[in-house]
């Protein structure tokens, strides 16, 4: 795949961690002179720390943050910020659309399965973590409808294992991955090409947040030997695994590609 040409560019979840760093790589892979680039994300202060880092390698770039709550952000939300950033711009002009679907979030560890049932904290959940991720996916299948489209969802090997303490998390990515792969398998893959990317283990808040309050002893043991030994992987080097799945493109829309395969 060639990545640099003119790009709409969108990462959810732009502030830190992965997709941060995601938003850094790819942004230095498209064509600076002709692509738009939107950072989402809760902090706003991270979020132009982002754009900050990118304008110091591509200051052609037109970059745009904006600060948003996923919890209750609507379609109308992602429409309003599709709008804004395309003002002015002739869709003709672009040759690619790319979303990486990365914001998410752990959900409570220290729960077993059993205790989930609180229904107001569940549709909370699952707001931040599927429901907004479909809304924004929606609109922005419909303003790019024209223009060749590449959809990258953060997923994890979660997706497919149950692991203890992580019910939230791995009820939550097994469906963002299902309809990631229905939406492969409906749309043609020249106009619509979908990727399930699994990060590995990296070193963020989230598995900190995993190691400190998970249930399980064996979870919190491993995530505290990887993290002292630093076999952890970095959002770098994850996000470089990433952009070099994409040059290859020897994936299949829908496939879930893990950080450690050989694509």
């Amino acid at each position: 795949m060639d990545l640099n040409q003119r790009t709409y560019l969108l990462v959810t979840g732009a502030s830190r961690g992965i997709g941060q760093e995601v938003a850094q790589q790819l942004s230095r892979q498209i064509n600076a002179a002709a692509s738009i680039v939107v950072l989402l994300g809760r902090s706003e202060s991270q979020l132009l720390a982002t754009k900050e880092n990118i304008l110091s390698d591509r200051p052609e770039l037109a970059v745009h943050t904006y600060s948003l709550e996923l919890a209750t952000a609507q379609a109308a939300d992602f429409a309003r910020i599709l709008d804004e950033t395309l003002a002015g711009q002739n869709l003709k002009e672009l040759e690619r659309a790319i979303v990486i679907h990365n914001a998410g979030t752990l959900g409570d560890s220290s729960k077993h399965a059993r205790d989930l049932g609180d229904t107001a904290l569940l549709e909370q959940y699952y707001h931040i973590n599927l429901f907004s991720t479909l809304a924004l996916n929606r609109e922005f299948m419909r303003v790019f409808a024209e223009v060749p489209k590449l959809i990258v969802n953060l997923s994890t090997l979660a997706a497919l294992k149950p692991f203890p303490s992580m019910a939230y998390y791995c009820t939550v990515k097994a469906s963002r991955e299902m309809y990631f792969r229905v939406l492969a398998v409906e749309e043609p893959a020249d106009k619509t090409l979908v990727l399930n990317y699994a990060p590995g283990v990296i070193d963020t808040q989230m598995t900190l947040q995993l190691q400190h309050e998970s249930h399980d002893a064996n979870v919190t043991a491993t995530y505290k030997k990887q993290r002292d030994t630093q076999t952890m992987l970095k959002a770098e080097q994850t996000a470089q695994k990433l952009i070099d799945v994409l040059r290859a493109q020897k994936f299949q829309s829908g496939d879930h590609v893990d950080y450690w395969d050989n694509e």
